[in-house]
């Protein structure tokens, strides 16, 4: 049986790029607080611009957990060198999210090198695909010794080149199929709606993950039509998601946790971020 949210939001999560332009981290952590929002997932360029031990701090005052980390990933390079970056700016990621007792750090896993600048230093796809799994195996180990699990998080096939060349939930479970056969709970998912909602397989790929493997879940909407395929995702309610019916899903495959609201949206950020928060409570009640 689903959960109740219609008269309180103790499950909800605010992804703090929701606000990102709007605040710093700092005052996004205020403004939660203020509202009886009790999570947030915060990105590592927003921790570092506060400084992480007072955001750490500001955490434990505040009383506020983490439903994850933002973000790890971007193993692909285009040579040794920057293999080995990837690797050890991922080790720094997990002693970022150790810090601040996040429950998972999340992995945008990267693809074609030098695509995100327009100028992509090779077109094998397969190559980088090989690149993502030999990161996460070689991530998994440090990530073990330091008990954070890594949630491989699918984007939509239209970031293929430049962002994830994980574009489905399968993809992401076949991945931790053959890394972690044993289900040890240190490899899983992270859900995103945007980015799944459209795939035929959705329930049947979640049910298969099931808890130990749905590590996070994220919600916003798709709206129609999309100006931008990267900063117009929707407020909850605005779009053609089936949000609900996805939470039904991932409730009856075992997940327990927060419904993360993550829009990166020139629309929402260009709002006062107290009417952005207010508002994600409301469809929170609403929708989600």
């Amino acid at each position: 049986m689903m959960r109740d949210f219609s008269d309180s939001h103790r499950w909800l999560s605010i992804n703090t790029a929701t606000v990102r332009k709007q605040w710093a981290l700092d005052r996004i952590i205020d403004e939660c607080a203020r509202r009886g929002i009790r999570a947030i997932s915060p990105w590592r360029d927003q921790v570092a611009a506060v400084g992480l031990d007072r955001v750490a701090r500001q955490l434990k005052e505040t009383g506020i957990e983490l439903s994850g980390y933002c973000r790890g990933g971007f193993f692909p390079a285009a040579d040794a060198a920057g293999l080995k970056a990837a690797l050890d700016d991922n080790r720094r990621a997990i002693d970022e999210a150790r810090t601040l007792n996040a429950p998972c750090l999340v992995l945008v896993v990267g693809s074609l090198p030098g695509a995100l600048n327009g100028s992509p230093v090779h077109r094998d796809i397969g190559r980088v695909r090989q690149e993502v799994r030999d990161g996460i195996a070689a991530t998994m180990e440090y990530a073990r010794q330091m008990a954070m699990p890594l949630a491989i998080e699918p984007l939509h096939p239209m970031q293929a080149a430049e962002r994830a060349c994980i574009n489905t939930l399968e993809q992401a479970l076949d991945l931790c199929d053959e890394l972690d056969p044993a289900r040890s709970g240190g490899l899983g998912v992270a859900v995103d709606l945007y980015h799944v909602w459209w795939d035929p397989k959705l329930q049947q790929q979640i049910a298969r993950a099931g808890a130990d493997r749905l590590l996070a879940f994220h919600v916003c909407d798709w709206l129609v039509p999309t100006r931008d395929l990267l900063n117009d995702r929707g407020m909850m309610g605005d779009g053609v998601i089936e949000i609900r019916k996805a939470r039904g899903w991932v409730e009856a495959a075992g997940f327990a946790g927060h419904s993360e609201v993550e829009i990166f949206s020139e629309h929402w950020w260009s709002q006062p971020g107290e009417r952005v928060l207010d508002l994600c409570i409301e469809r929170h009640r609403q929708v989600v």
